[in-house]
């Protein structure tokens, strides 16, 4: 166990998976009735694979914390998702997709799993359609496209701002096929406390009822997490509030190794931090910046009155705004990657231009293509010199129509019209791009043990380019995933029922019953969310948009004196055997304090600048991220040793015989 295979097939990059395909061991249809798989997390990643799986024959589980698979946090994603179909005519490709990809990670993810993810993308836009996912159509009924930052082409399938719900039904409506047939068993309400391990392979795993309380075993031939990612460490964040790295960690804790930790998303269009009692942010989609323009004033006595009151940004004349992607980066403007776009919000807002009472806030200014869309809505409506009046309201249908929801949602949590005013805007934890280690075959270090979508690390290296998080969870789920795990499966045709009386789960479930006690016996000064604050804060100030080797060190030892005053103190009120939201946040809780030293202790190993991660020793005189492919052009794999501190680093050397690196620019 734990050693860095990753299995990426030889031969030429474009004839990999199909070589792999052609090569592995399947498992008959009269041979899979009797095989058993597990499925943790029921978000597009682990609802496709559930679905699939069970359509193949396998028997399958799954488990999900929500009270409905389709409460997963992937209803969240809004702007679309990616495929090289190429409907636009505009030059995209297989190739241009993995490129870009690969470009977008800053060179830090594996060149054959993200070629695969992008020669198999045509495929979930073909399945998608054929579930009836309403994706937006132009005038000639064909699909939509849009374009999203860190490329040059429109591949970014769409269904208003509910792309990821839409999706999520889709796969929903699949896996209640599956349950009707009473191949799938949904286990709702229920959490992942552990993974078991019998004789070196993935058995099963230990859950907990939340409703009742109750500890359950569940037993497998195989088990894959589909949980997710893990970016509610910081506490602020888009994800929804019960997102959490428990069914990752606790499998990381068995012996599956954990990679770039460090790597973490953040998103530049996000409504700003309104008060210190705030629980969480609110993602405005990437779309947005299709259309939207970003500004701050170019003066700062002008941001001061702004920000002061005394002027609105519709007062202010074009001369003195600061579009300031435009200016910095021409060919792409505002479609520039997320990380690159957060950093310059953040020195904008750091010089002291930001619009908001906090200076933490940027402008997001609809009214350019108000009056594009309008004029030109107008002379196709035969309106000939069209009134100032008529191309406003023609211009704000266009883009009620493409973004109404989205407006609709900013207003109502802002209280401002984003048809008149500006939006405000500004960066937030999103993504996360490290997760467990897997090989070309989503396999982790553990056999029989897989990984999925975010839970992950493989697609994305240092950064992930906009609407690639529903592609890598649709392909993993619908087209790798069913394929690859056959192999592994193939091996289990005689094995029979996996027995839930071994020596193996008596014992996983004495371990998750003695930490379930001791979360209990804490001497109960402090709420759970009184820890998770100050581990976020730590987080935000000293891992966030940028780092340096002061303030992760400083990091990792807060975060040890914090999680040692967590176990001695933590108040967690109610019982451990019934309903208990106290308790359950308090076991997520433990886990963000494990993996959050951790992920400071990679940020510090890791002394270079890419995409999400930027350490301020290493940047060009121009304040962009500086790489050092020299010694750092590896995937940082973490073995699991008892305490972060002690975690052991391997490395998985990163291999490029198919494109060139260079100093990633968008200019």
């Amino acid at each position: 166990m734990g050693i860095l295979d990753s299995k990426v097939p030889k031969g030429p990059l474009a004839e990999k998976w199909t070589k792999h395909k052609n090569e592995i061991n399947l498992v008959n249809p009269a041979n899979k009735r009797n095989i058993d798989v597990i499925v943790v997390g029921t978000g597009l990643a682990g609802g496709s694979a559930s679905a699939t799986l069970a359509e193949l024959g396998y028997n399958v589980k799954t488990f999900c914390y929500q009270d409905s698979p389709r409460r997963a946090h992937s209803i969240a994603a809004q702007g679309g998702v990616n495929a090289s179909k190429n409907y636009q005519g505009d030059g995209d490709s297989d190739y241009r997709l993995f490129y870009d990809t690969i470009k977008g990670g800053d060179y830090r993810s594996r060149e054959a799993n993200v070629y695969r993810l992008a020669e198999v993308s045509g495929n979930i836009i073909d399945q998608c359609v054929a579930q009836g996912v309403p994706f937006a159509r132009e005038y000639g009924g064909l699909l939509d496209n849009r374009s999203f930052g860190g490329v040059l082409v429109s591949r970014t399938f769409y269904a208003k701002g509910q792309t990821g719900q839409q999706l999520l039904l889709g796969a929903y409506a699949a896996m209640n096929r599956q349950i009707q047939r009473g191949k799938i068993r949904s286990y709702t309400r229920h959490e992942m406390l552990d993974l078991v391990v019998i004789d070196g392979k993935a058995r099963g795993i230990i859950a907990r009822d939340l409703v009742t309380g109750e500890i359950e075993r569940h037993s497998a031939h195989a088990v894959v997490i589909a949980s997710g990612g893990y970016g509610n460490l910081f506490f602020l964040s888009t994800y929804c509030m019960g997102a959490n790295v428990m069914a990752a960690w606790r499998t990381h804790r068995r012996g599956a190794f954990f990679a770039n930790p460090c790597f973490t998303q953040i998103h530049p269009t996000c409504i700003p931090v309104s008060g210190d009692h705030q629980s969480k942010l609110t993602l405005m989609s990437e779309s947005l910046r299709n259309d939207g323009r970003i500004w701050v004033p170019k003066k700062l006595e002008d941001a001061k009155a702004i920000r002061e009151g005394k002027l609105k940004p519709t007062e202010l004349a074009e001369e003195d705004r600061d579009y300031y992607l435009e200016r910095r980066y021409p060919a792409f403007g505002n479609l520039v990657p997320r990380d690159v776009a957060s950093r310059a919000a953040k020195e904008r807002c750091d010089a002291g231009f930001g619009v908001n009472k906090t200076g933490e806030a940027v402008y997001l200014d609809f009214a350019s293509a108000i009056k594009r869309y309008g004029t030109e809505k107008a002379y196709t409506s035969g309106i000939q010199d069209p009134d100032e009046e008529t191309v406003r309201k023609l211009g704000e249908e266009v883009i009620e129509a493409k973004y109404g929801n989205l407006f609709q949602m900013y207003e109502k949590i802002v209280d401002q019209n984003p048809y008149k005013t500006p939006m405000m805007i500004y960066p937030a934890v999103h993504y996360t791009m490290g997760g467990l280690w897997v090989d070309y075959n989503l396999m982790t270090t553990v056999p029989g043990c897989y990984s999925i979508g975010e839970s992950n690390f493989s697609d994305h290296g240092a950064n992930r380019l906009g609407a690639s998080a529903l592609m890598q969870g649709l392909a993993d789920g619908y087209f790798v995933l069913p394929y690859t795990i056959g192999d592994y499966l193939s091996n289990d045709i005689r094995t029979g029922k996996i027995p839930t009386d071994s020596p193996e789960f008596d014992k996983a479930e004495k371990d998750v019953r003695d930490r379930l006690e001791k979360l209990m016996s804490g001497k109960g000064k402090h709420s759970v969310d009184y820890y998770h604050k100050k581990l976020g804060k730590i987080m935000w100030d000293k891992c966030g948009m940028s780092r340096n080797e002061k303030g992760l060190k400083e990091a990792i030892k807060e975060i040890a004196e914090l999680r040692a005053d967590f176990w001695e103190n933590v108040k967690v009120t109610g019982t451990a055997d019934s309903k208990n939201q106290e308790l359950e946040k308090a076991g997520r809780v433990a886990d963000f304090l494990e993996i959050g030293e951790l992920f400071a202790k990679d940020a510090l190993e890791r002394n270079e600048s890419c995409g999400g991660h930027f350490r301020e020793e290493y940047q060009t005189p121009e304040g962009e991220a500086l790489r050092d492919d020299k010694n750092y052009k590896y995937v940082a794999a973490w073995e699991y040793k008892g305490e972060p501190k002690d975690a052991k680093l391997h490395k998985e050397e990163l291999v490029y015989e198919n494109i060139e690196l260079k100093t990633r620019s968008y200019k």
